[in-house]
């Protein structure tokens, strides 16, 4: 592979690593080679997914990510002695898989199972939802690759993440964190009653919705957010949250509380909507899972559903399959490098 694939750096990063493992995976000797050779597996995996086509791909990116969640889980220091670190089993099921692809439903265990995904769920303090009825599409739309490529566009009823520039806070000691709010979309910039399409639009995202103010059309505390349009048509809007009791704070300070109240996804700092019936966000990492592992299950168990999936000349959804199934090869394992800076 070329040094100067995207993620050849983040290979090398989580290679130097397995001689001198996080302290948590060095405990044990068990647990100190599932460190090492989850994440040799899991890269051989991803470089050999650069070889295929997709309708082998999304078994390759799966299970390297699975074997990566070893990797993750053995790096926690949250875990402490015996074999809690272990994983087992998926975790996470798929049903009506031989139906149209935005409707097939995702399944989770339930909190105390051993499945890979309930535990990285956990670690992560991500949600879990059993078997209540989320679909494919609503999952998709978690990923902001996919803000463009809807697996089904459901119109006002559509929710995407939004991201936050936090890079140009105020120099100066100031009480508020103020930063642009960036990707909402067009039928919110366009609205007739932009603060009720704002509020309606972040009922999704309850770790937003205690900011303190937004910048508005005019000085009346009543008069509609001033929204900034991309040339798509999205756009965004500068939001304040404030620190508590008002007390001025140094733009660390303010950094802190903007990632207190977001999740770090590829070094910015994203609100992701919430799912029904949670009422928190998923962590980025465990959105892709879920994707992945869909389509995964669907190229091994379906494969003539998978084929008709991604046949470019009669399929609506092959070529957002394909674009997001090379965006996984880039992005993931950004991803696990994150999250084990998360846990240890």
């Amino acid at each position: 592979m070329h040094t100067d694939h995207p993620a050849e750096a983040v290979w090398e990063q989580l290679r130097a690593t397995r001689w001198n493992p996080p302290a948590p995976a060095a405990t044990t000797d068990e647990r100190r080679a599932t460190y090492v050779f989850a994440l040799e597996q899991a890269e051989q995996m991803f470089r050999a997914a650069t070889t295929v086509g997709p309708a082998t791909r999304p078994l390759l990116v799966f299970y390297g990510l699975s074997q990566a969640g070893r990797a993750i889980m053995a790096a926690a220091s949250s875990i402490g002695s015996g074999d809690a670190w272990k994983l087992n089993g998926h975790g996470i099921s798929s049903v009506a898989l031989d139906g149209n692809l935005p409707d097939v439903e995702v399944r989770t265990g339930k909190t105390g199972d051993r499945g890979s995904f309930v535990r990285l769920s956990e670690l992560l303090v991500s949600p879990l939802w059993g078997k209540a009825r989320v679909r494919l599409h609503v999952l998709w739309d978690l990923l902001p690759e996919n803000e463009q490529s809807p697996l089904l566009d459901t119109g006002s009823a559509r929710r995407t993440p939004l991201w936050i520039e936090h890079r140009n806070l105020y120099p100066e000691r100031h009480p508020l964190a103020s930063v642009p709010v960036v990707r909402f979309p067009p039928w919110i910039i366009n609205s007739d009653n932009g603060r009720k399409a704002l509020d309606d639009y972040l009922k999704a995202f309850p770790d937003a919705q205690g900011y303190y103010d937004f910048l508005r059309i005019e000085d009346d505390p009543k008069a509609d957010p001033k929204f900034s349009p991309h040339q798509d048509g999205w756009g965004e809007l500068d939001m304040h949250w404030r620190l508590p009791g008002g007390r001025l704070g140094t733009p660390a300070e303010r950094l802190a509380l903007l990632e207190s109240l977001t999740r770090p996804y590829k070094e910015t700092l994203y609100f992701f909507p919430v799912i029904a019936p949670n009422s928190h966000s998923l962590h980025p990492l465990m959105a892709w899972w879920a994707v992945l592992h869909t389509l995964s299950m669907l190229a091994r168990y379906q494969p003539a559903e998978w084929a008709s999936h991604i046949n470019v000349d009669t399929s609506q959804h092959a070529i957002a399959i394909e674009r997001l199934l090379k965006e996984a090869i880039r992005t993931v394992p950004r991803l696990v490098a994150e999250a084990i800076d998360q846990v240890v």
